[in-house]
C-alpha cells in the first residue's frame, strides 16, 4: 500500500471526469483505509439515545409551516437498480402499487402538496450514470412537473473499486463497469455542491431540503416537520423510528461519548463483541429512516470550510469485483452513510416520527406487504395503512428466496396478485408455491411444500 494506489485512483476518477469534491472525500477515506480504520465504533464509544422529541406532539402555526414548505425541495435518492431483485434499471421504475411506480406515487405527492399548499416544492433526484436515462424518460410526460430554473436530476459520482491487498484500481477487461462502485449515500454532499446543484438551488431561495430514498413511500414533506425545523433554526435532523425485531439488524442512533454528539452506527460499524448490545431494542431505542432534512445554506457553509469533506466514518465494505459471482477477486469499497452527517453540524438533532414515514422496499418481502390491502393509495399519493390495521404492525413476510427473491420469478407466483394479508400477522412460504386468485392469510400461517404446489383460488390460510 502506498500513494501509488491513491494516485492511480484519483488519475482514474479525473479521467472519468469526476469533480474535485469527489476526489477530496475518496482521498481521505483512501487514507484512512490505508492506516488501518475500519470504521467500527464499540459500545464502549457510545451512550443509548434519550427520549426524542415526537412528530404527534409538535405544534407549528400554520402559515410557518407553509413559508417553510415554500422554501423546500424534496431530493430522492434514485442511484440504485434492485440488482438483489434482478432488476437491471431504475428500482423506482418498479410498480408497487395500484399499478404505479415508486416515480409516479412520488410525483403524485409532491403535485398534490403544491396544490394544497401553494407551494412550489420541486422535486429533484440523484442519479446514477445507470438510472439516469430510464428515469428522465419517465418523467417526460409529466410536463407541470419541472421548477423553472430548477434541473430534475443531478448526478452522483463513482469511485474505483479497490483490490483488497494493494488498495489499488481493480482493472476488470470482461466488464470494465464493474471496476467502479457508488460511494455510498452520504456521496449526496459532495455531489450536491460539486454539480453546482446547492448552488442553484440557494440562488432560487431555497433553504431546506428533505431528503429520503425514493423506495421509501412514507416519506412524505410533511409541513409540520418543515415548519418545526425552521422555528427552531436546525441546520439538520434525522427522522428516527422505534426500533422493532425487524430493525435488529439494521443501523442505530446513539450519543458519542467523547463530545456528546449523535452520531449514526450502522451494522458494518460494529465489532463483532458488541452485536449483541446493538441489537438490544431496550438499549438502543431507535433506528435511522434515512429520511433527514437539512439546511442548505448551513450545508455549503460546511461544506465550504472543509473542501467538501465532512469527515464522516468509514464504511469498508468487503466485496468481490463481480457482485454476482463469489469466485472473482476480493475489492474494497469505499463508503460512507448519509445520516451520518448528523454528526457534522453543531446543533443537529433527531425526531421520533411513527411507522408510516417509513415504509421501504428492500426485498420481495416488503414488496408483498405494500402491494397487498394492508395499505391503500390516496389520491394525493400517501400510502396509507387501511383502518383494520391502523394500531397494527405490518405483518411479517418470509418468502422462500430460492424462489421469490427475484421479481420474475417472484410475479409468476402471483400470477394474480398478492394475497389478502390485512388479517395476517405472519405470512411464510417455504418451497415452489404458486397463489391462485383471491387466496386470503389470516393469522399466522406457514406454506411448506417440498414439491411444486399451487394454492387454489379463494383458499383461507391460517
Amino acid at each position: 500500500m502506498s500513494e501509488a494506489g491513491l494516485a492511480a485512483a484519483l488519475a482514474k476518477m479525473r479521467a472519468d471526469g469526476a469533480g474535485t469534491d469527489a476526489q477530496n472525500v475518496f482521498a481521505h477515506y483512501y487514507r484512512e483505509l490505508e492506516s488501518g480504520a475500519t470504521g467500527m465504533i464499540g459500545e464502549d464509544q457510545i451512550s443509548p439515545l434519550p427520549e426524542l422529541p415526537y412528530r404527534g406532539d409538535l405544534t407549528v402555526d400554520g402559515a410557518l409551516a407553509r413559508d417553510a414548505l415554500a422554501h423546500t425541495v424534496v431530493l430522492k435518492l434514485n442511484g440504485g437498480l434492485a440488482t438483489s431483485m434482478g432488476l437491471d434499471r431504475a428500482k423506482s421504475l418498479l410498480p408497487v402499487k395500484d399499478g404505479k411506480s415508486f416515480l409516479d406515487v412520488i410525483v403524485a405527492q409532491v403535485l398534490a402538496l403544491r396544490a394544497t399548499y401553494g407551494v412550489p416544492l420541486p422535486l429533484l433526484l440523484m442519479d446514477s450514470f445507470r438510472t439516469r436515462d430510464d428515469t428522465l424518460a419517465a418523467l417526460a410526460p409529466y410536463d407541470d412537473l419541472a421548477v423553472d430554473g430548477l434541473p430534475l436530476d443531478f448526478l452522483q459520482n463513482r469511485e474505483p473499486k479497490l483490490t483488497a491487498d494493494a488498495l489499488e484500481p481493480v482493472r476488470w477487461p470482461a466488464d470494465p463497469s464493474l471496476e467502479w462502485c457508488p460511494p455510498g449515500h452520504a456521496d449526496l454532499y459532495p455531489a450536491l455542491r460539486s454539480s453546482g446543484t446547492l448552488d442553484t438551488l440557494l440562488d432560487h431561495g431555497y433553504h431546506y431540503a428533505f431528503v429520503s430514498n425514493a423506495d421509501n413511500l412514507g416519506a412524505t414533506a410533511d409541513p409540520t416537520i418543515a415548519g418545526w425545523v425552521a422555528r427552531e433554526q436546525l441546520p439538520f435532523v434525522l427522522e428516527s423510528c422505534v426500533r422493532t425485531p425487524a430493525d435488529r439488524k439494521g443501523g442505530h442512533l446513539a450519543v458519542r461519548n467523547s463530545d456528546g454528539r449523535l452520531i449514526l452506527r450502522e451494522t458494518s460499524q460494529t465489532p463483532e463483541a458488541d452485536l449483541a448490545a446493538m441489537a438490544d431494542l431496550s438499549k438502543h431505542r431507535y433506528c435511522n429512516s434515512n429520511n433527514l432534512w437539512v439546511d442548505l445554506r448551513v450545508l455549503a457553509e460546511v461544506l465550504d470550510r472543509t473542501d467538501g469533506v465532512l469527515g464522516l466514518p468509514l464504511i469498508r465494505n468487503a466485496k468481490t469485483v463481480d457482485p454476482a459471482d463469489s469466485s472473482t477477486p476480493e475489492v474494497i469499497q469505499i463508503e460512507a452513510a448519509m445520516g451520518a452527517a448528523v454528526q457534522a453540524f453543531d446543533g443537529a438533532a433527531s425526531l421520533h416520527v411513527d411507522r408510516d414515514r417509513f415504509v421501504p422496499v428492500k426485498t420481495t418481502n416488503d414488496l408483498t406487504v405494500l402491494r397487498s390491502d394492508v395499505y391503500r393509495l390516496r389520491e394525493d399519493g400517501h400510502v396509507v395503512r387501511v383502518p383494520e390495521r391502523a394500531d397494527r404492525d405490518d405483518p411479517y413476510v418470509a418468502l422462500d428466496d430460492g424462489y421469490y427473491k427475484l421479481l420474475h420469478d417472484y410475479e409468476a407466483r402471483f400470477p394474480h396478485g398478492v394475497p389478502s394479508l390485512v388479517g395476517a400477522d405472519r405470512f411464510v412460504v417455504e418451497g415452489d408455491v404458486t397463489f391462485g386468485a383471491g387466496v386470503r392469510v389470516r393469522g399466522d400461517a406457514t406454506v411448506s411444500a417440498a414439491e411444486p404446489e399451487t394454492i387454489p383460488d379463494g383458499s383461507v390460510l391460517s
